[in-house]
This record gives C-alpha cells, structure tokens and sequence, in this order.
C-alpha cells in the first residue's frame, strides 16, 4: 500500500487535497501541518516522522504564505529550509516529490520576484526541481476550503462574505487582471503530476486557467455589487496582469474549470455553508 506525506494538511490547498485522497485513494495518508513549528526541534521530529513513515509520494504545500511577511528567517525556515529537508530525504529514498510553488516567482518583471515571499518560493522551487522533484506554480487559488486564510482569501470569498454584512466591496480602477484558477483544477494537476512523474520530473510547471479576468467579471458572476478606489490608493508595485501560458502547462493536463464555471460551483457552496 502506498505511503502519502502532505505538508500544510490544515490549509486550504492541503485540505482539499487530503479529502480528495480519502475519497479517491485507499493510501495510507500522513499529515504534517504549522503545528510543528511549534517544537524547538521541528526539524528533528520532521526527519523522525519519514524515517517512520517512510512515504513513497510527498505533496509538499505547507509554506508561509503571507506575501507581506518581512522576517526573513521565519519565512526562509518555513520555505525553504522545511523544503530542503523534505527534498533530500526524497532523493536519498527515491520519493517522490511535489511541491507547491507560485506565480509570485515572476514579480513584476516577470522575470524574478519582487518581494520575500516570491524569493523564498524561488529558491525552494529550484532546489526542489534541480533534485529530481516537480514544482507546480499556482497562479490566483480560490474554492472550497479558504475560510480560514482571512487577508490571503480570495477576493472571490473576501466580497461574499462583505456582502453578507452590507458592506461594499471596493476595486482598485483601472482593470487589473489575474488568471484565476479553481481549487479543483490544482488538485487535478498535483494528481496528474503524481502519476505521470517520471516523465515531468527535474522541472517546474504552470497552473492555472490560461485566461487573465477581471475583479470585475468576478464579482458580476457572484452578483455582487462594487465601487471603485480612489487610484492613489493602488499600492507602488501593484501588479495589473498574471496569465498562465498553456505551453508551459504539464503535457497531458489541462483545467477543467474558465472562470464563469468555477465561480459558479464555488457560489454554490458558499451559499450552501455561510
């Protein structure tokens, strides 16, 4: 019986992944989340807990993923040096490998990143993929499952809930666009990645819908009525474009959810559970 390993098992990515498992797989499923943090020697309890366990596939999702955090050895023992361990145990056991990265690799240049969370992804991403692993960069997450991450939420969720409240949800003008990706569809790639990983390991890989949408058409399919900022309020570096480009998809997997489709599964569900 195959042995899985999932860092960040309480987050929003994490969560939907080990239910989708449990509903799907009969694998024996460890779970590893931010609690371990919590002992001084995380990293020995991390090395006790593969030596144990031994677990033939890791989904490595567990990371800080607040992109304002400015401690650096906080943010760099959480992604990188979490992955680093993870990543060398792998090579050493012949595991396999999976590990969550992101768009926020490409900054705004789209060349580098622009800040400590897209550096810590960086250089975690290209350790991971230089030592036999894939590397999945998720572009704007949202879905199922998200309730907890607050002002890392979608704005998907975020307007949902203001709405709920009275409150009116304010846009930033000028149009910024995202590529906007469905939980289920990162799902479906960290599976595909796993099964077909011999033949897409030693590199790294887009995940998202391929389409760049407006906060606008967002909250159209919500129903939900906006306003606008003043401009002076867009923060300096603000990013006003992301889009996933197919060709740098894995071969072989592809999304199943545009943007109107997946807002309305998830309206759905919000409206079934809040």
């Amino acid at each position: 019986m195959k042995t899985i390993l999932i860092t960040g098992s309480k987050g929003f990515i994490g969560k939907n992944l080990v239910e989708e498992l449990r509903q799907k797989d009969n694998s024996i499923i460890i779970e590893i989340n931010e609690d371990i943090f919590e002992n001084e020697h995380w990293d020995s309890e991390l090395l006790s807990v593969l030596i144990m366990n031994k677990p033939d596939v890791i989904y490595h999702i567990g990371a800080c993923s607040d992109t304002l955090e400015q401690n650096v050895n906080y943010m760099m023992k959480l992604n990188f040096q979490f992955t680093k361990i993870l990543v060398d145990w792998s090579l050493e056991n012949d595991s396999k490998i999976i590990y969550s990265s992101s768009a926020a690799n490409y900054g705004q240049n789209e060349k580098y990143p622009s800040n400590l969370y897209g550096w810590s992804k960086y250089v975690a991403e290209q350790y991971v993929v230089s030592n036999n692993g894939i590397g999945l960069r998720y572009f704007n997450v949202y879905g199922p499952g998200e309730e907890n991450k607050g002002k890392m939420s979608s704005v998907a969720y975020q307007c949902f809930i203001n709405s709920k409240i009275g409150d009116t949800w304010k846009l930033f003008p000028k149009k910024p666009t995202r590529d906007f990706v469905y939980i289920k569809d990162v799902i479906s790639a960290n599976f595909y990645a796993e099964k077909n990983y011999k033949k897409l390991n030693k590199k790294w890989y887009e995940v998202g819908s391929g389409e760049s949408r407006s906060f606008e058409d967002v909250l159209n399919f919500m129903e939900i009525p906006y306003v606008y900022h003043e401009e002076n309020k867009i923060p300096n570096g603000y990013q006003f474009f992301t889009c996933s480009k197919k060709e740098k998809w894995m071969n072989g997997w592809k999304p199943e959810f545009n943007l109107e489709k997946g807002v309305k599964d998830y309206k759905n569900y919000l409206e079934s559970k809040l």
